[in-house]
């Protein structure tokens, strides 16, 4: 029940300050009904229908157009083999989105990879890989996105809703358009990745509970339950609903001496019902999680084992009171394996990410990255509209204070989550605060033109500028957008890395870029290589070593000096993956100009290159395979041979450092430690400290 209402229902009891209140705002809406005739429904039906049907169309073109992005090889192989019974694939993230993508692949004749039992990451990845490549790619792809576009469009849904029930059917219109034509929105809406999902349903949680909060009925409350479950199993930062909803009922409950929907409940009743309503939430939405592994704990069928194991793989976490609180849980079967799994592998993988930001490694995550990533990735009318919405609930000047708090809170409150966050990879990561955003700014541009007829004129200028910015970046260019205080997409490299401007999807541009130029020799640093292969593209290149295609254990074999050709994808010539500038060997690249920059993402040098380091990478891979496998001679040999190439190079004067060590040779060990030492003194700080920490320890276990 609106505020109005409960203002009428004090004018017809004889509240005399309500009353004058009520008059006040019947004016108030006289007026805005002349500035803004309200819209026929048929309008509004047709008006909707167009904007998700340019939706849609944008979604399905872009993709089209893109290679496979990075992690959506193993989240398709996971999803797929869900349907058979198997969570163990990918087991990092719940299997919801998964399941809902990979269904139009039930109905097609695979060949489907055989399980080789490998660590449970490269498994995901080199299964995705054969089973993506091994059959027709551009169908299965194709199909599993357009699958994977529901969470989106549905979202899109939610939003209108939200907007037009809380403001009216023009604030919906311009939230829906604020949305379909957001830039990051379309980076992300049509990809195989859980990002989209809990987005979506993150939203369709506050949402639902907004319209139990306002009338209490138990459909309502189901409701609510339903998206908050569903919300859990797409994503493990579902959970973060929880605190969302507590604060949002806190706030119902102090908001007003007496609860607006209710006028006879007092505070304490409020309190009493609101508490029972979230115990209801929670229990649904922990049937609803246990329902999507299947009500089985075990992850795998059939007695299947992961590699590692859970008990394991809590072993690898930082603080040991976690993985004690995950263990336990494990014991009592309080949740399902993988999912327990997947909340040690978000841990893990926190604690072990770099961030890049502005032309800078750190080490660790950064609190300012998201605030400064906002202000790169939203579009400048978002951002502008931002203004007079602070003025607003700044000088409290709203009706709306119930659906304006909804709305504010949570993406607040995944703000302030993801500014304490050290994963710091990419605006996916906080996409769930874009559709509260979205209606918000809606909301901020129809109080404008509820103001004066003037702000019309200035509202529809900057509603167009949103559109053209994002149009702007059609079809192939929403990963890398920025907007234009900051260059366009074609500068964001210079800032950001990772899925924020490149994610691997610029493979069939860069095999034009090879037909066109008559390329049948080059090198390539590609991004996901292994678990994306560019030759899979047709791509005629020479892998050059990357972090990912080391920790994917392939070989690379790259002399001192190359030439012809060199690919590079912008990730790689960031550097960031390997936590400090010094440790990249492609940093001499930073100063050169391009031949050509592919779908702002892939750099193209022509010419001669001395790669010292890159060179050294394949040494130093062979020295520790050896090293592992006890064949020290050969270790030895290898690590000798990588110090020669690159005798400034931290990794191959620590590797050999580790092979003297272990051969007991401590005298010798000893200038290759100190020699890193040195190096290390010219890494970014956080690098810096980590690194001598790690050397300082090795010497201490020397013998004197």
């Amino acid at each position: 029940m609106r505020l109005q209402d409960i203002r009428l229902q004090n004018h017809l009891s004889g509240d005399p300050v309500t009353t004058t209140a009520l008059n006040h705002s019947k004016q108030e809406n006289a007026v805005n009904k002349s500035l803004l005739p309200t819209m026929p429904t048929r309008y509004v039906g047709i008006a909707v229908a167009f904007l998700m049907l340019a939706l849609i169309g944008q979604l399905a073109y872009s993709v089209s157009h893109e290679s496979l992005s990075w992690d959506e090889g193993d989240h398709i192989f996971a999803g797929y083999m869900s349907w058979k019974g198997d969570f163990g694939m990918n087991p990092e993230h719940p299997p919801l989105v998964k399941a809902v993508a990979t269904l139009p692949l039930l109905f097609m004749d695979l060949k489907v990879p055989k399980l080789q039992n490998r660590y449970f990451k490269h498994e995901s990845s080199f299964d995705g890989r054969d089973l993506i490549y091994g059959n027709d790619p551009a169908k299965v792809i194709f199909r599993v996105r357009m699958a994977a576009m529901t969470f989106t469009v549905l979202l899109a849904l939610f939003v209108f809703a939200a907007a037009r029930e809380m403001f009216g059917s023009t604030a919906g219109l311009m939230a829906l358009t604020f949305f379909v034509f957001s830039p990051n929105i379309l980076a992300h809406g049509a990809l195989v990745t859980t990002d989209m999902g809990i987005t979506c349903f993150m939203f369709a949680s506050v949402y639902a509970f907004y319209r139990y909060v306002k009338k209490p009925t138990v459909p309502r409350l189901l409701l609510a339950g339903l998206a908050v479950g569903i919300a859990l199993a797409v994503k493990h930062s579902g959970v973060f609903v929880f605190p969302v909803l507590l604060l949002l009922a806190l706030v119902e409950i102090f908001r007003n001496s007496q609860s607006t929907t209710n006028n006879s409940e007092t505070r304490i009743q409020q309190a009493r019902r609101l508490a029972l309503a979230f115990v209801a939430i929670g229990g649904i939405s922990f049937v609803i999680l246990w329902s999507a592994y299947g009500f089985r704990y075990s992850m795998r069928p059939h007695g299947q084992t992961i590699s590692p194991s859970l008990a394991d793989f809590a072993q690898e976490l930082r603080h040991p009171a976690v993985g004690h609180t995950i263990m336990t849980l494990a014991r009592w079967h309080v949740l399902p394996e993988a999912y327990l799994y997947g909340l040690i592998d978000v841990k893990v993988v926190a604690d072990e990410t770099a961030t890049y930001l502005f032309g800078t490694v750190y080490q660790h995550g950064q609190w300012f990255y998201f605030p400064a990533l906002l202000l790169i990735k939203l579009t400048i009318p978002v951002l502008l509209f931002l203004l007079p919405l602070a003025i607003i609930l700044f000088l409290r000047r709203t009706s709306y204070s119930r659906e304006v708090l909804f709305l504010a809170i949570p993406p607040a409150f995944y703000f302030i989550v993801a500014m304490c966050s050290s994963l710091n990879i990419g605006v996916r990561h906080v996409l769930p605060m874009f559709p509260f955003l979205m209606v918000l700014v809606a909301y901020a541009a129809w109080t404008l033109v509820r103001a004066h007829r003037r702000w019309i004129y200035v509202v529809a200028a900057l509603l167009l500028f949103h559109v053209v910015s994002s149009a702007r970046a059609f079809p192939t260019s929403y990963i890398p957008y920025s907007n234009e205080l900051w260059g366009g997409p074609s500068q964001t490299y210079k800032y950001l890395s990772d899925s924020n401007v490149d994610w691997g999807q610029q493979m069939l541009a860069t095999k034009k870029y090879v037909d066109a130029h008559g390329i049948t020799s080059c090198w390539f640093a590609y991004f996901p290589e292994s678990g994306i292969r560019f030759r899979d593209y047709g791509i005629p290149c020479k892998t050059l070593p990357t972090p990912d295609t080391m920790w994917f254990g392939e070989q690379t074999d790259v002399p001192r000096v190359i030439e012809g050709t060199v690919f590079i994808s912008a990730s790689d010539l960031a550097g960031y993956e390997l936590g400090s500038n010094v440790l990249n060997p492609y940093r001499s690249f930073q100063r050169l100009h391009p031949s050509a920059v592919i779908e702002n993402g892939v750099f193209v040098f022509d010419g001669k290159f001395e790669v010292p380091l890159a060179s050294a990478l394949g040494h130093v891979q062979r020295a520790q395979i050896a090293l592992k496998d006890e064949q020290f001679d050969e270790a030895l040999a290898e690590a000798q041979a990588a110090v020669n190439i690159a005798p400034d190079g931290v990794r191959p004067q620590l590797t050999l450092g580790d092979v003297l060590a272990t051969m007991h040779r401590d005298a010798e060990a000893r200038p290759a430690y100190e020699r890193v030492l040195a190096l290390a003194q010219s890494m970014e700080p956080g690098a810096k400290k980590s690194w001598t920490n790690t050397v300082q320890q090795k010497l201490a276990h020397l013998q004197p």
